[in-house]
């Protein structure tokens, strides 16, 4: 059990609650935290502030909650399409602010805006949070090394299960890529008992 605690702004908790509203309704989201796990969410639902005060800790437990009410295949199927809901509500916040909404980033070629794109998008994680991510390149992989991970917190499993991640980079490489679908795949997970977790993208759009 982990005793330090980390955090996320609390606009990045409201950002994965309106993902997660997006997909199963509001009354889906209202059902979910009335479940004992997330009672610290429930009663102190995050806002749209940059106070860090959202810990790892929920965002963790927000997963656990999802897997709970609709069993571990549905729940974790929940919460990467979440993931994926909740790009565009943190590009709508962050995007300016990294560059990536200007014309000229648009314009630059495909390799370019993957290479570019990966390293803002850690630059703000290791910024702005207290989760820190490390981007590794090959010829034909962009490896994401999530070194201090807030959604597997104090979790065990058996298979990884960072799927908010995976789904949230599927939805930034459709975006950046203006319309293309990645091979995006979790190969490690701390819960599993890796030293991190790691998201491994290949470069080559699937099509």
């Amino acid at each position: 059990m982990n005793e330090t605690t980390y955090y996320y702004p609390q606009k990045m908790g409201r950002i994965i609650l309106l993902g997660l509203e997006e997909v199963i309704g509001k009354g889906g989201v209202d059902a979910v935290l009335q479940l004992p796990i997330v009672q610290e969410i429930s009663q102190n639902l995050p806002t749209l502030s940059n106070e860090q005060t959202f810990s790892f800790k929920a965002v963790s437990q927000l997963q656990q909650a999802l897997e709970q009410a609709y069993g571990p295949r549905g729940g974790r199927g929940l919460a990467l399409r979440s993931g994926r809901a909740s790009f565009k509500y943190g590009i709508r916040e962050y995007g300016s602010m990294l560059g990536l909404t200007e014309m000229a980033f648009r314009l630059l070629p495909l390799p370019t805006k993957l290479h570019t794109g990966a390293h803002s998008f850690a630059g703000l994680f290791n910024k702005h949070t207290d989760q820190r991510v490390r981007v590794e390149e090959t010829e034909t992989h962009i490896i994401w090394h999530i070194e201090r991970c807030p959604l597997c917190w104090d979790r065990t499993a058996e298979e990884p299960v960072c799927h908010l991640a995976v789904g949230l980079l599927q939805e930034a490489l459709y975006w950046l890529s203006g319309g293309k679908v990645f091979s995006v795949e979790e190969t490690a997970c701390h819960a599993c008992g890796d030293d991190h977790c790691t998201i491994t993208i290949q470069k080559a759009p699937l099509t």
